[in-house]
């Protein structure tokens, strides 16, 4: 009887998850993330920067992957750094921060 519950609750367990990715649809965190929402009000300064859902702070300034490689005409950002990231403060090793 026992081995019936517990194979009940597996087969639960298993398909719980799966029937709820399969039922989410195509949702975002935040309604800016949209690109269809870009181009109104609520996803425009002032109204998004009081709660930092505009999509320059969700995408910190990168662009968002679904719309493909950058055109042309805008620049692409390059990061490059002189400064070394960790450096070992004692023969040991080094301390991160991590």
């Amino acid at each position: 009887m026992s081995d019936i519950r517990l194979g009940k609750y597996l087969l639960v367990l298993l398909l719980l998850p799966l029937g709820m990715a399969y039922c989410s649809g195509d949702r975002f965190r935040y309604p800016c993330q949209d690109p269809n929402n870009w181009d109104k009000e609520f996803c425009k300064p002032p109204l998004c920067d009081v709660t930092r859902t505009c999509p320059e702070h969700i995408f910190k300034g990168q662009r968002d992957p679904r719309l493909g490689p950058p055109k042309d005409d805008q620049p692409k950002q390059t990061i490059t750094s002189t400064t070394p990231i960790c450096v070992p403060a004692q023969p040991q090793g080094a301390n991160c921060g991590k």
